[in-house]
Parts: C-alpha cells; structure tokens; sequence
C-alpha cells in the first residue's frame, strides 16, 4: 500500500497493561506468587481455587506496591478505593467472577512522558490504573484444553491509558517507559518472557480531519516492545485497506502472530459486556492517609527521567543513556560519581559501562531491567578513569581493566601492573626508542612516504616505537615525537 494512500489516515492507540506486582504471595491468597518453572497447578491455595468458604485477605504489599507505581506515573493516590466482582464465567476462573476495581480504582489521573528517537517526547495521559487478581491459564491442544491455576490470583494493577498515541514508534517509546517506570520504581521484576508485564494495544483509524474515531480492534497480550510497535503498524495498514475498500472495521479482539507478524481475529466486541459488576461485600475498602501515601512513596529511588534530567549536561549519545537505563545499578553509579569527581570521569565511566552493556532493553530482549548487578566501587573507578586521562593507561587497556572490576576485581592500578600495562608517558625515554626506529634502514621507505604526505604511514613507525618499548610506550607522545622529528 502506498504512502500516499496512508497519509490520508490517522492512527489513535490507546495501550491497557497488565503489570504483575512483586510481592512474595498472592493477592488474596497465601499461595506463592513466583510460578515460573513450576509445574501446573502446583502454587495454589483453596482461595485461589475458589472453594465454597475460602475468604480472600488482601495483601497489604500490593497495596503499598500501587502507591509506588502511582508515583510513577505521577498520578494521585486515591485516599479510598474498592474492591468488586466482575462476573464472566471461563474455565481459568473458578470463582466465576474476577476481583477488581471496577468504579474506586486505587490509582487516579496520571501522565507518562516517552521520550521518542528524534530527541522529542510524547506525552501519554493516564486515565487510571486499577489492582485485579489475575486468572488462570489454558493451554490447548487437538481436541481438548488444560487448566493451569498458578497464575489465577496473581496481583495486578491495570495501567489504562488515554487514547494519545498516534504513531507504532510512540506506542513502542511508550511501553518501554512504561517498562522502565515499573521496574524502577520497584513495582514489579518486569521479566516479560514470563508475562511480568502485558500490553493490549486498542488501534482505530479515521480520515485526516475527522472528529469521531473509528471502530477499534484490541490487539491482546502483547509481551514485548517491537511486537507492540508491529502490531500496530500492521493494523493500522489492515484497517487502511479496509477502508480503501469500502468495508467496514469491525471491533473485536485479535491476538499477534510473531511468527508471521499479522494480527488475526479472536472475538466479535461489538457491544460493551454487561459483568454485571457489583461490590466485593468480602474485601473492605482500602483506606489510605495522605502521611502513609506520603511515606511509602518516599521510598521510591530515582525513576529514569531523573537520571536523565542528572545526566543532560554530560553529552551523551542517547543509545548510551538507553544502555546506562537497562541496568538500575550501574545508573546509580554513575550518578553517585558526578556527585564524588568530575563531569568528564562520569562520561567516560559512562562510555565504558554502555559498552559493556551493549545495547539496552530492546525490541526483543525479554529480559528484565538489571537490579542485582555486583556493585563496582566509586574509588576505582575514578582511579581507573583517572589514570587513562593521564595517559598510564591505553583506552584498551582501560577497557580491559574495568571489566575485570566488573567481574569483582579490585584496585585498578595494581591489576595494571600485574598485567604490565602501564604505559611509559616520560618523553625523554620515549624520544630515545623514537630516534632508534628513525634511524634503522627498515624505517626509510615509510619515512619517506610521510615525507610525500601519505600520513597513514606513520603507523608502521609507531607500531615499531610500541615493539621496541614491549607495548609500554604511549602511542599518541611516540605519534607526536615522530611528527616533529619529521
């Protein structure tokens, strides 16, 4: 389909996601929380079965792991805030309704700003975000389906956005934000190969111009941030050429086939569901003070927008910013030695740690975001730092000196020279090998090409400087002092 055609569109995407709260047992349930690896039905509890008498208590580190994540999504904690029952029947609901919070929803309006490629950033409003337990999960085969319970009662919150996005890059930038809000703030381990955090991408399309949007497909269960943005560049090509074409969009549900990387229908929705939602009589209203919301909320560290705003003036690539983010530790590092040196040993720092990291949190990376990685001392690496600005060290060396701090080593300059490689910076020293080198005949023919400025030749002579010294000598001085004997 051509642009030209596409350009007459405008695409409006609204993403609900589901995000799987850290805490240690289930919302209402004392079942252990963590399923991963476990075999079916293995972490459950008779309240998670929904056995006649079981009466749910809730989990008061869900509660406190809400406020955090409102924080996050700088919105309002609401002071009271209710349980209720939507009622549907399906076969990974043994309750035959879900717990939710269907019209007191613990977190208010809110915003997220997504910070998109182009250097600008988009800001996607919250409508509200909601705790739930979640259902169970089927797995089906030929002919039959099996009931797995380790997921049912797993505490929720339901983050709902406004329908602000209007581009598959800003839905992407969003959702990893989102993502990196999360994790941060401590509200969930943010592993989406196992479902940590879900999003549904609700994607209509409507001519440029218009003020109705139209019918929206919701595109379910999305666990990754290129799915999310490729989900949505094909719907909203599928929903064009609907159009085009004269037919009609219907609303329904589709599921992401990453294999194929197409959308395909699920289940009409034509007509809002009646739940027939009623207040949980069994779960008491959750009542929160503004010093209790206030002290919870204080716990929270530094979320990515703040090491961004701390790290403005440092000059870095945003790919570098983006490596530093997927590893909350390292982040932390680096601003704890803005506070303790200087803004150029923080940069370089900086420059070796995304190196290391390679690149961040990315399209298809399901891992989480990185909170338990070895602490590596301030001292050494300002010391290492340090040391290459002086020239003791190659930037290679450098490079092969901090990741041994990286792997729990200690004391830079004393690994340095147990690997010999401290370099000889004495310009007297260097100036003897450099005169030894220029006058060996084997050095004629590239003396001779510098001579007819063919500068590159220079490296040979280098090369022989770092031979002759045993890798000791520092290139850039033996450059130097070549070039002025020259």
């Amino acid at each position: 389909m051509s642009e030209e055609i596409l350009a007459k569109y405008d695409m409006t995407i609204g993403i609900e996601c589901h995000v799987q709260l850290a805490t240690a047992t289930k919302l209402f349930s004392p079942a252990d929380n963590d399923a991963r690896d476990r075999e079916p039905n293995a972490v459950v509890h008779p309240i998670d079965f929904g056995l006649p008498g079981m009466l749910p208590v809730l989990n008061r580190r869900a509660v406190d792991l809400a406020i955090r994540a409102g924080k996050a999504l700088n919105a309002e904690v609401a002071h009271v805030s209710r349980f209720d029952r939507k009622h549907y029947f399906y076969p990974d609901l043994p309750k035959g309704y879900q717990t939710t919070q269907m019209y007191h929803p613990i977190i208010l309006e809110g915003y997220v700003d997504a910070p998109l490629d182009d250097g600008s950033t988009v800001r996607v409003r919250v409508h509200h975000a909601h705790m739930e337990e979640d259902a169970g999960k089927l797995t089906h085969y030929n002919g039959y389906s099996l009931v797995d319970l380790n997921r049912a009662g797993t505490p929720l919150i339901e983050i709902v956005s406004e329908p602000d996005i209007h581009s598959a890059a800003a839905a992407k930038a969003y959702a990893t934000e989102l993502y990196r809000l999360m994790t941060y703030a401590g509200v969930t381990h943010g592993d989406l190969y196992h479902g940590n955090m879900r999003f549904d991408v609700n994607i209509s399309i409507a001519p440029k111009g218009a003020t109705e949007l139209g019918n929206r497909a919701e595109v379910k269960n999305l666990n990754s941030f290129r799915s999310v943005e490729r989900a949505a560049e094909y719907e909203f090509k599928r929903q064009v050429e609907l159009l085009e074409k004269g037919e009609r969009i219907v609303q329904e549900t589709r599921g992401w086939n990453d294999a194929k990387q197409i959308t395909t229908s699920q289940r009409s929705k034509e007509d809002a569901q009646d739940y027939r939602y009623m207040p949980d009589a069994d779960i008491p209203p959750i009542v929160l003070t503004a010093e209790e919301i206030q002290a919870i909320q204080a716990e929270v560290p530094m979320l990515p927008a703040e090491y961004r705003e701390k790290w403005a003036h440092l000059g870095l690539d945003k790919s570098v910013v983006n490596s530093l983010l997927a590893n909350q530790n390292y982040a932390r590092i680096i601003t704890e030695i803005q506070e303790k040196s200087d803004d150029s040993v923080a940069k370089r720092v900086a420059h070796w740690f995304a190196s290391a990291l390679g690149s961040a949190v990315s399209d298809d990376d399901a891992t989480p975001v990185d909170v338990s990685a070895p602490y590596v001392s301030i001292d050494d690496l300002v010391e290492l730092a340090s040391m290459t600005e002086k020239s003791e060290l190659s930037s290679g060396s450098a490079k092969e000196i901090f990741n041994e701090l990286l792997g729990g080593a200690e004391n830079p300059r004393a690994i340095a020279e147990a690997k010999n490689l401290i370099q000889v910076s004495d310009e007297g020293a260097i100036a003897t090998i450099v005169d030894e080198i220029l006058a060996d005949p084997m050095s004629a023919s590239s003396i001779a090409d510098i001579r007819a400025g063919k500068d590159k030749a220079i490296g040979y002579l280098v090369g022989q400087v770092m031979k002759k010294s045993q890798g000791k000598a520092n290139p850039a001085l033996a450059q130097k002092l070549i070039k002025e004997r020259l």
